[in-house]
């Protein structure tokens, strides 16, 4: 009879703490896990008595559990969306920085990106589609992220640059053609010398200013900044301030554009 309560009490413990897991209640918590220490067959002995209702509350218990997880997911997310607004991000935008689309125009899209990311090959059909619906207003950056687990994605990143040194329309075709061409990226090198120079670059000073310095040096302050601004992943975008984490569809970009606007951030 004893053994029938304490077992009682103890479901109901785990319960509790499944329903006040988000509140964070430490109490129960404890003395869930104190009852269990002192005799962990109550947990067995609950197993055999009912297995399948005892799956049964686990699953019901997941899923809840999942439930509140989503929820509170989508409550900071939308926290940090509106707080967003009120901080704008300020990527640093240099005085010899490429840009695609229209310089100066009221639209200002930054991306760090990994050459190697699956998920950048969507992010970048995205920015297409999204300078194509915005044509005239959008002036496009593209920053580095490469990700230590992509072998190829800083040397690309570096064949970008050193090409961006020589000419920046030359080093945008050879950003479209990477991403157009992803999966011979695994070849390294071999593959960059070539895709190079089908452009028409000067080989020569290519080969002396992929490792230089300078190149080195800008791929670094463009991670430094992703970093600064919370962007662990990649592809990550600031636009006009507001980031964005992940492979989004437009339909979030304009959903950024349209709130931007009803702040009377934006006049387009």
């Amino acid at each position: 009879m004893m053994k029938q309560k304490k077992l009682a009490s103890t479901l109901l413990l785990i319960v509790a703490l499944f329903a006040t897991s988000c509140a964070n209640d430490k109490k129960i918590a404890e003395s869930v896990k104190k009852a269990l220490k002192e005799d962990p067959t109550i947990l067995h002995d609950a197993i055999k008595a009912d297995p399948a209702g005892f799956m049964t509350a686990v699953q019901t218990a997941a899923q809840e559990a999942k439930g509140a997880m989503q929820k509170q997911r989508a409550n900071a997310e939308k926290k940090e969306f509106e707080e967003s607004f009120k901080n704008p991000l300020k990527p640093e935008i240099r005085s010899d920085e490429s840009v695609r689309g229209t310089k100066g125009g009221p639209i200002v899209l930054v991306e760090y990106s990994d050459f190697e990311c699956p998920f950048c090959t969507r992010g970048y059909e995205t920015v297409n589609a999204f300078m194509k619906k915005y044509e005239g207003k959008v002036q496009f950056i593209y920053k580095h992220l490469p990700l230590s687990f992509h072998k190829q994605a800083m040397v690309a990143s570096a064949y970008f640059e050193a090409i961006r040194l020589q000419d920046e329309k030359k080093a945008f075709a050879f950003h479209d053609v990477i991403f157009a061409k992803q999966s011979k990226l695994k070849a390294g090198e071999s593959f960059l010398k070539v895709e190079a120079k089908k452009l028409g670059v000067n080989m020569s000073k290519l080969a002396s200013d992929v490792k230089s310095k300078k190149v080195m040096d800008r791929i670094s302050a463009d991670m430094k900044e992703a970093a600064k601004f919370g962007i662990q992943g990649t592809p990550g975008f600031v636009l006009n301030g507001i980031p964005i984490k992940g492979a989004y569809p437009v339909s979030h970009f304009d959903k950024i554009i349209d709130e931007l606007k009803k702040r009377k951030m934006l006049d387009i």
